[in-house]
């Protein structure tokens, strides 16, 4: 039996995950009332429930009930009933342009800024975080990616962390981005922008590869930046971290950045310790602009 507690901030995706958990086979309930939530775990470990795998959402909505959530699972805890807490977050500044592509209202806002409603529900749900099992930050996800990282959990079993890395290529001439975690410029090797037949190419084109990795110090960048990343990762899980963004710069964000990035993204995946992607936020603008 797998009773899982499905809750975190509002607009961070819950509605969805949850969703995706009845495809993958869960019973699903949203927003049971909490004061039945004892009651409605005990029911599903009947026998005859035909219930093995249980997902039940709570979250804000449930009002001042909230506030008795601690001391019911501390109870369920004491009986032996078994449960995990799954917790969904998102940066404040992507849940604040999340309610405002969809107009809606947060639900602790009232009359106030859609910020004061986050910042009030940050507050009443951290105790939740603070016992959850599993915590999936949802601010870079897509909802594929949010669903493989379900996967995972529920359907794979394997070792969750709670940690995701974006490996990000950029221009430097756009700007750094601003939730970078780790900042890497590569414009110390040659540019292929100064090869007139190159130009028009990206570092996801054999011939860009080729003429970036050619050179020693971009395998040597390689393997140190590898060593470290590898060497920080276990300490950021262990502090409790749940998104690194490595972002990796240079001149315009479209050859060396773009093939570095791709060559470290293929050396971290594939580890259970963490989720990973690899994002180019810049590799297209050249084209856009007409250069």
């Amino acid at each position: 039996m797998r009773f899982v507690i499905l809750t975190g901030m509002s607009g961070a995706g819950k509605s969805t995950a949850l969703k995706m958990m009845e495809d993958i086979g869960y019973f699903c309930v949203d927003n049971l009332p909490i004061p039945l939530l004892e009651k409605f775990s005990q029911m599903t470990e009947i026998e005859n429930a035909g219930l093995d795998k249980v997902a039940v959402g709570v979250d804000i909505r449930s009002g001042q009930s909230l506030e008795e959530l601690s001391s019911i699972l501390l109870h369920m805890k004491e009986e032996g009933m078994n449960f995990e807490i799954l917790f969904l977050d998102a940066e404040d500044s992507v849940l604040v342009r999340r309610y405002k592509e969809t107009r809606r209202i947060h639900p602790l806002a009232g009359g106030e800024r859609v910020d004061k409603g986050i910042a009030l529900e940050r507050k009443r749900v951290e105790f939740l975080r603070r016992q959850a099992d599993f915590i999936i930050d949802t601010s870079q996800l897509l909802t594929r990616e949010l669903k493989g990282e379900l996967e995972k959990i529920f359907v794979e079993d394997k070792d969750y962390r709670s940690l995701f890395i974006t490996v990000l290529s950029f221009g430097f001439k756009y700007g750094i981005p601003v939730d970078s975690d780790l900042v890497f410029d590569v414009r110390f090797l040659p540019n292929p922008y100064y090869l007139v037949e190159l130009r028009p190419k990206t570092g996801n084109d054999r011939e860009i590869q080729e003429f970036v990795l050619k050179f020693p110090e971009a395998h040597e960048f390689l393997d140190k930046l590898q060593d470290m990343v590898e060497f920080l990762i276990p300490h950021y899980i262990a502090e409790g971290k749940n998104q690194l963004i490595i972002s990796i710069g240079c001149t315009g964000g479209k050859h060396r950045s773009v093939t570095l990035a791709n060559e470290l993204f293929f050396r971290l995946k594939g580890q259970n310790e963490y989720g990973i992607k690899i994002e180019h936020r810049d590799m297209g603008k050249d084209a856009l602009r007409g250069k």
